[in-house]
């Protein structure tokens, strides 16, 4: 892969991807691209998901490292935010303008409610590609239930999981 395609790639991600990027970041770089599989995206992306920041940004940086080293990570994560700085920069001067507008209120309601949808869609649609057995499973609900359920803090539930899916796997890879 050329370090032009990778730009074209995560500039596309950026351009297309709204209410959440992680259901197109999925299609652009396994479908589409090809440069990982299911559960190399699962992996990345649970690493980045694990990481400070934003978790396709850590994506960008991530895979832009590992084709192209630095400059890589540089041209993935230019790539990627390019187009949604400018459209930022564009909505937020427009939002501060409309936005004491009834009809303009309304429509933002059901964003959250849309972007969480994405969000839920792309983990079912990863879970059946993947296939993940019972130990895999378990690790997921017990993140579910630390997370979700007992609202503890995501850094508690990643210190106790970590090593509970080492010991799960048997020390494999």
């Amino acid at each position: 892969m050329r370090r032009i395609d990778l730009f074209l790639g995560f500039l596309k991600l950026g351009a297309l991807a709204f209410g959440g990027t992680l259901p197109m970041a999925r299609t652009i770089i396994v479908d589409d691209r090809r440069w990982l599989d299911d559960p190399e995206f699962a992996t990345l992306i649970g690493l980045c998901q694990a990481l400070p920041g934003a978790n396709t940004c850590n994506l960008a940086v991530m895979l832009g490292e590992r084709f192209h080293g630095g400059v890589g990570a540089f041209v993935a994560l230019a790539g990627l935010l390019i187009a949604p700085i400018a459209l930022l920069v564009t909505v937020a001067s427009l939002f501060a303008r409309f936005a004491h507008l009834p009809d303009i209120h309304a429509a933002l309601l059901g964003a959250p409610a849309a972007a969480a949808g994405l969000v839920l869609g792309t983990a079912v649609k990863m879970t059946i590609r993947i296939r993940p057995g019972p130990r895999v499973a378990i690790v997921a609900v017990a993140a579910f239930l630390g997370s979700a359920i007992a609202r503890a803090p995501l850094l508690l539930v990643l210190c106790l999981l970590l090593p509970a899916s080492f010991i799960l796997a048997g020390g494999r890879e």
